[in-house]
């Protein structure tokens, strides 16, 4: 059974085929999804997805793209509909400085205020982080996250810096990118980190693994990170499948 960690399954590139390619992933062995919200709008998706799939689970947060839009109104807001019982994380949340669509000092503030959220409501956090490596790890450190621990989403650091996050309770998550010709630095932090700190993602519909990059992505295309990951481990891919749904299993407190 495979658990995908991190999807957008509300995303409108699924509008014409959801339910069918849901169920199907499901028939396949995809046994767990958590539906990140993005924006405010997905909030209200997520929770929808989640009431009518059984295997479908929320995270709830606002995307730092969003930041400038979060007020603490929205926070009222994230708070009441964690109350649902298929919420099982903060998320996804944290800083994007590659595209700066929110002012940094904004971002900041936001992905403080929504850990301290996470906190309140003893939830796990799943975070983002683009280009703004220091300054994520510097408010993980300074609002003490390690006390709810969570995911960290699409990793794109160094080895070191991955050693460093895993001493806050946090577990990398691998996605489409370790199966790229020219990703390097991931598979390094793969090598790295204990197989019982990794978790598997797709982020669909984006970030699709070879030999399907470029096309919309999905869970099904999660044995591909699987066997990527097993091959660099140098273990079974049966053994990683296990491994990763255990580890998410525990991060978001489904077993």
């Amino acid at each position: 059974m495979i658990f995908d960690t991190h999807a957008h399954y509300d995303d409108e590139k699924f509008d014409e085929d959801r339910d069918g390619l849901l169920q199907e992933l499901y028939s396949n062995g995809i046994g767990y999804i958590v539906n990140a919200s993005a924006d405010i709008n997905s909030l209200d998706a997520s929770i929808e997805l989640s009431g009518k799939y059984d295997f479908v689970y929320a995270a709830l947060g606002i995307h730092p793209h969003y930041a400038d839009q979060i007020n603490d109104e929205v926070i009222e807001r994230i708070k009441k509909l964690c109350k649902n019982s298929k919420v099982v994380a903060i998320g996804e949340i944290g800083l994007d400085y590659y595209y700066d669509n929110s002012p940094r000092d904004i971002q900041k503030h936001w992905f403080e205020r929504q850990i301290e959220l996470a906190k309140e409501l003893e939830l796990p956090i799943i975070i983002h982080d683009r280009d703004a490596h220091e300054d994520t790890l510097n408010i993980i450190k300074k609002t003490n996250a390690q006390q709810v621990g969570g995911i960290f989403h699409c990793f794109t650091g160094s080895r070191e810096m991955a050693l460093d996050v895993l001493k806050h309770n946090l577990y990398i998550a691998v996605g489409g990118a370790v199966t790229f010709k020219n990703s390097r630095r991931i598979k390094e932090v793969v090598e790295a980190v204990p197989l019982d700190r990794l978790v598997i993602e797709t982020d669909c519909p984006y970030l699709t693994p070879e030999p399907y990059r470029g096309k919309r992505n999905n869970s099904g295309y999660l044995i591909h990170i699987i066997e990527k990951i097993a091959e660099i481990k140098g273990v079974s891919s049966e053994e990683i499948e296990e491994a990763t749904l255990i580890n998410a299993k525990k991060v978001f407190k489904l077993v």
